[in-house]
Parts: C-alpha cells; sequence; structure tokens
C-alpha cells in the first residue's frame, strides 16, 4: 500500500452571469390540451427539443445568444449564489 497522499485537485472553475435568448420556430404534433398550459407547453417543447426532430416535430429555425453581463443586473438571490459557488470553488 502507497502511503503518499494523493495531490489535490483544484478546479478552477470561472462562473458567470449570462443572458441567453432563444428563439426557435418549429411545427408540431400534440394534443390541444397541452396548449393551454404554457408551463407544461414549455416542459414538452424542452422535451421534445433534447430528442431531436422526428415525425412529430420539425425544427424550422434555431438560434441561441449568450452573452455576458454584470452581476449586478442579475437578482439578490442570483447573487448570492453565484458568492457561494465563488466561495466554494477557493475553500477546496
Amino acid at each position: 500500500m502507497n502511503s503518499k497522499a494523493l495531490p489535490c485537485q483544484v478546479n478552477n472553475i470561472d462562473v458567470s452571469v449570462y443572458e441567453c435568448e432563444i428563439h426557435l420556430k418549429f411545427r408540431m404534433i400534440e394534443e390541444k390540451s397541452i396548449l393551454s398550459d404554457r408551463d407544461q407547453l414549455l416542459q414538452v417543447l424542452l422535451e421534445a427539443l433534447t430528442e431531436g426532430s422526428d415525425e412529430f416535430l420539425e425544427t424550422l429555425h434555431a438560434s441561441v445568444k449568450a452573452q455576458e453581463v454584470s452581476e449586478f443586473k442579475a437578482s439578490p438571490q442570483m447573487r448570492r449564489q453565484l458568492m457561494r459557488l465563488r466561495n466554494t470553488e477557493t475553500n477546496q
């Protein structure tokens, strides 16, 4: 058995706040009742998009933009989480 300690791995993960914008245009076959509940519709759309196009979903257009913004534009809750992540990173 080797008594030498394993070197401590330090993960220097740089975290920031980003504004993300997604524009999607697609056709889909779905139950009409889904369209009346916005949260349920969003969940169905996200699941369908992660699985990819098939005979029930045709992607017509997709664009994604992500831009780093000042952390002061984030909500107080998000800024607290950002500080927690940074503090956890330095304490390991």
